[in-house]
């Protein structure tokens, strides 16, 4: 008797960044986050110049992923990128591989998606002013996730240590709705904002709560090792704090291992995670003065959320 073979989609970077929409991404986030609770797991291999990075998740009624990447310091020194891979999906029901993606392109679209489906639930809806803070590879992706999900952004600041990175983001992204300008002072810029995106490599805090406005949201992507961390502890005191997992953030980030290990907040000061978020049939945010504080620390649950979603899409 003959064995059927499916033979997996193989989906590359440029195939799928044209063919997904960032709102379809988003919706497929909120969408995961109402099955049940992932289970995951991580394994990494190699010395620290040439680690494989393989993180596994199985959710219910959706299915079971890999996202396998090598990691290469020195991989700029031979025009390669650092950080090189793919992601295996399986459906369900049978095991069956589905999809073979570039793990560049669930990246992308994990990473931004986390964070604003964190501002849609916590930030004030009408919020007309972003703050990026960093202008890497990731705030590029978030100036078009926070256009394409906030309809009422009118203006998008970006900030950077070196003022120049930041001229070079806004001149690669062209004209756009919303405005989008550079800025060289960060605490003026803070001061101003509805929102907040952090995506940096900072070891110290850069986001002081004395900053920070009545009513703001604050989203954490850049601190994901212990000794990482962007907000400070007041910060993280005066605001309602709320994580994309608790799994993956808890005794894991720095963002919140500092300022627990200080004294500042404890475990019980996260007051959910986008499981809990997603099931509310109320809005979080208590009023409109309120400060909110997201953590993003990324998993392979949200990584088989998009890459299930890229996927169905073809």
């Amino acid at each position: 008797m003959p064995i059927n073979h499916i033979q997996p989609r193989v989906v590359t970077y440029d195939e799928g960044r044209d063919h997904i929409t960032w709102s379809g991404a988003i919706e497929a986030l909120r969408g995961g986050h109402l099955l049940p609770r992932a289970q995951v797991g991580d394994i990494f291999l190699g010395p620290a110049t040439g680690t494989l990075l393989s993180r596994a998740a199985y959710i219910e009624g959706l299915g079971y992923g890999v996202k396998s990447v090598t990691v290469f310091d020195a991989n700029p020194r031979r025009n390669l990128p650092t950080v090189q891979g793919a992601m295996l999906v399986f459906g369900p029901e049978d095991g069956s591989p589905r999809a073979i993606i570039d793990s560049r392109l669930v990246t992308e679209f994990k990473t931004a998606g986390d964070s604003v489906l964190g501002a849609q639930l916590l930030a004030r809806p009408n919020s007309r002013h972003l703050l990026i803070v960093g202008a890497g590879t990731v705030a590029a992706s978030l100036v078009q996730a926070y256009a394409s999900a906030f309809p009422h952004l009118d203006r998008i600041t970006v900030w950077a240590r070196r003022f120049e990175q930041a001229e070079a983001l806004v001149a690669e992204m062209g004209r756009m709705p919303p405005q989008l300008v550079a800025v060289p002072d960060l605490r003026e810029a803070v001061e101003a904002a509805d929102i907040i995106s952090s995506a940096t490599m900072s070891r110290e805090p850069l986001i002081l709560g004395d900053w920070v406005q009545p009513g703001s949201h604050v989203d954490l992507i850049g601190a994901y090792k212990a000794d990482m961390r962007e907000a400070d502890d007041l910060l993280m005191t005066k605001a309602a704090l709320y994580v994309d997992s608790r799994n993956t953030t808890l005794g894991h980030i720095g963002e919140l291992m500092m300022p627990i290990a200080s004294g500042a907040i404890t475990e019980e000061s996260v007051q959910g995670d986008l499981y809990d978020l997603v099931a509310r049939t109320t809005p979080a945010r208590s009023s409109a003065e309120e400060v909110t504080v997201f953590k993003n620390g990324g998993g392979a649950h949200l990584d088989l959320m998009i890459a299930s979603h890229i996927a169905a899409s073809f």
